[in-house]
């Protein structure tokens, strides 16, 4: 077993001097399917293209006032935690945010200082919120992206809408996804590993729960105990406890900044920490890819980390 988790380790360094990128490429122009499928998402690396969605009026309309005009009465559901950290993993807890229905008006009322209210706000809903909950938007931009479909021969299974506070930051974690993420406005923040540096990258399973506030203001943690405990990864990119999770100085994470107007290409699998500027507006495609032959090979080396231990 020892012997398979250093090769685990060898085959990770090898793919970064091999064909990994040390930093996100960019690319300028639109790219032609077959040639981004044979060089970006076949190879499963990243990148930024710029002047990818120039076109959209969404990029010039979604000021604030216009979203306040357009779909301000609209009800949504907006992610509230104490400190910003949703769906993280709290001491031996994996805890998601307070779910709430509120109005866009009073989001952005709190977002842009008009209104005081414990706890960091977000807009993060993951499921396709940008087409169920917000139709009204859905003609400043494209449902899909067209030479992306065309390259995966599909439409995505899900367009989400991002709108948050500064303080809002999301955990590493992966997702099974072909994931085009838009930045609209301001700018995203991301730490992205290859799924080939799972061997140093730590997993535990930990309690769901739910935060809530109180009457007094005040935030808990309340226990979801009817459900199973739930993967994720314990460590923080921005502090990652070295003494404790040894095998994480091993892993080579790539940071880049996407601004407005840009769309980063995030391949599936990839682990990602997302921080961003204050009221960033983005819009991400996911394509999914669960049966593809990319997933099934990193799913093996997904296995084979957990039967060795690997962190």
């Amino acid at each position: 077993m020892e012997s398979v988790k250093k090769r685990l380790a060898e085959f990770s360094l090898e793919a970064h001097e091999l064909y990994l990128n040390l930093s996100v490429p960019y690319l300028d122009d639109l790219p032609d399917p077959l040639q981004f499928y044979r060089e970006w998402i076949g190879p499963n690396k990243p990148c930024i293209i710029r002047n990818a969605f120039g076109h959209w009026p969404a990029l010039s309309r979604w000021t604030p006032d216009y979203l306040r005009e357009k779909i301000g009465s609209k009800v949504i559901s907006v992610a509230v935690t104490p400190n910003g950290y949703a769906d993280a993993v709290v001491g031996d807890r994996f805890v998601m945010p307070e779910e709430r229905q509120m109005s866009f008006s009073s989001v952005l009322d709190i977002i842009g200082g008009k209104v005081q209210r414990r706890g960091v706000f977000y807009i993060q809903k993951q499921c396709s919120n940008l087409l169920h909950e917000l139709p009204e938007l859905i003609d400043d931009l494209e449902p899909h992206i067209p030479w992306m479909s065309k390259a995966l021969g599909k439409f995505p299974d899900a367009v989400n809408f991002w709108l948050g506070d500064a303080n809002a930051i999301t955990s590493m974690h992966k997702d099974p996804y072909e994931n085009l993420y838009c930045v609209v406005s301001g700018e995203k923040h991301f730490i992205l590993l290859p799924p080939t540096d799972r061997p140093f990258i730590p997993y535990g399973a930990y309690q769901p729960a739910v935060y809530r506030e109180r009457d007094d203001g005040e935030f808990e943690v309340v226990d979801e105990k009817a459900s199973q405990k739930v993967p994720w990864i314990p460590l923080d990119p921005l502090d990652p406890d070295l003494e404790r999770y040894p095998q994480y100085r091993q892993a080579r994470p790539l940071r880049c900044s996407v601004k407005a107007g840009e769309m980063l290409y995030l391949p599936s699998l990839w682990f990602h920490h997302v921080q961003q500027s204050h009221g960033c507006i983005a819009v991400n495609y996911w394509y999914d890819m669960e049966y593809d032959i990319k997933y099934n090979y990193f799913q093996l080396l997904e296995s084979l980390c957990e039967v060795t231990g690997s962190t």
